[in-house]
């Protein structure tokens, strides 16, 4: 048909080396397609985001290892509906939350996986972005607005 829509491969998190070649990094599982994905700042580590929480596993090569549950994303008992992430210089993991109102906004976890910090906003928050010529606004995408937001640290730089 024209126009419909077909899936190329499983849903999986995929590495592509230089010549081209396919590997899976992080295998599907039942509950847990992969949504966002973001690396530490030393490229140690990949952060995933699948079945509503958010997955860490350790770069070993060109292979994802140890995966294991970073968080659940869970706070006060409501599960926060992570979508997209970025991390600062320091490791901390910032969250966009698509929860309801009172927990929409962005989440921030330490390098542990413990929650530090909380930007509530009054619609939910899809994407997450560091920006300008120090990276130190965060920008976030909401589902009708844009918001801007100077923070104390800066994100990671790009590769």
């Amino acid at each position: 048909k024209a126009g419909s829509m077909h899936q190329q491969l499983p849903m999986n998190v995929y590495r592509i080396d230089p010549s081209g070649r396919v590997d899976i990094a992080v295998p599907f599982e039942a509950g847990k397609a992969p949504n966002g994905l973001c690396f530490s700042p030393d490229y140690t580590k990949l952060y995933v985001i699948r079945g509503g929480g958010i997955t860490v596993g350790d770069i070993v090569g060109t292979k994802v290892t140890n995966l294991r549950v970073f968080t659940d994303c869970m706070v006060d008992g409501i599960k926060c509906g992570p979508d997209g992430m970025r991390a600062d210089r320091a490791g901390n993991i910032w969250c966009s939350s698509a929860a309801p109102l009172g927990y929409a906004g962005v989440t921030v976890w330490n390098p542990d996986g413990k929650l530090i910090g909380r930007i509530r906003l009054p619609e939910g928050c899809a994407n997450v972005c560091f920006a300008g010529p120090k990276r130190d606004h965060l920008l976030m995408t909401a589902t009708q607005s844009i918001y801007m937001l100077r923070v104390n640290i800066q994100g990671a730089a790009p590769g």
